[in-house]
């Protein structure tokens, strides 16, 4: 259902279920699957491909121009998965040529009031956004982090998975899987142990963690102490996951407790 008031471009794909509300503009190269519900005045524009069951809120902007001034009208793309809600003012944009042309999400996703996903962004499954928090160009969110409001994500910054931010934080390095990080200019607090209860992870590999993270990150040295980490510690499913996030290419430096130092 398409309301009258409504300005569809007629290249654009929308399937039959899908509702599209009062004064919406979509564009020619956009892609609407089915169940989607797309409230009054939001802009959905540029080459975005959304999937089953999103929401878009007022006053969204989906898929316009990257924030990027090399950005000169080049042919990239938006691709959004399934079932994320998009609040009020949020605003996602789409890739360039040089970040490889594609912005992501996946499924699941809460977007919050005025937050932003800029260019060439890669958001994983099962992530929330809290209001008002911009993500640079290039960030990387694996699925199941929460960041908490008000916070910012500097560019080429990468987020391990179920790791939590908390509110009002910058984040300028990089926060391992399951890592709980704060402050004005983020440093590592400790370990999500809560929201690893809460996915039933088993006790023991939990308890694993927390040692291995002791050790990880017992002095400054990260290489030197990654070196020492003994061979039992690297059998934990979590803390492979930890080690494969942190030998990983990066751009930003790995957030550490010392960090705020």
């Amino acid at each position: 259902m398409i309301d009258k008031t409504a300005v569809v471009d007629k290249k654009a794909k929308i399937h039959s279920s899908a509702k599209i509300g009062p004064f919406t503009v979509i564009g020619p190269d956009v892609e609407i699957d089915e169940n989607v519900i797309v409230h009054s005045h939001v802009n959905i524009s540029g080459k975005t491909k959304i999937g089953k069951g999103n929401v878009f809120f007022p006053f969204s902007s989906i898929g316009n121009d990257p924030q990027d001034l090399k950005y000169n009208g080049e042919r990239t793309s938006l691709e959004i998965g399934d079932s994320n809600k998009f609040r009020e003012y949020v605003t996602v944009n789409p890739g360039t040529v040089g970040g490889g042309g594609l912005t992501k999400i996946g499924n699941n996703c809460l977007f919050m009031i005025s937050s932003h996903v800029a260019h060439d962004c890669n958001v994983g499954d099962n992530v929330i956004i809290a209001n008002n928090v911009p993500l640079g160009g290039h960030v990387t969110i694996e699925n199941n982090v929460v960041i908490g409001g008000n916070s910012a994500v500097q560019q080429f910054t990468r987020i391990g998975q179920m790791a939590m931010i908390g509110g009002m934080t910058g984040v300028l390095h990089d926060v391992i899987p399951y890592g709980l990080s704060v402050g004005n200019r983020n440093y590592l607090q400790g370990l999500n142990l809560i929201g690893l209860r809460r996915a039933n992870f088993e006790n023991k590999d939990i308890l694993g963690l927390s040692d291995a993270y002791k050790e990880i990150f017992a002095t400054k040295n990260l290489t030197e102490n990654l070196n020492k980490l003994n061979g039992a510690f690297k059998e934990n499913p979590l803390v492979k996951n930890v080690l494969e996030f942190i030998n990983k290419d990066k751009k930003r430096s790995i957030c550490t407790p010392f960090s705020k130092e």
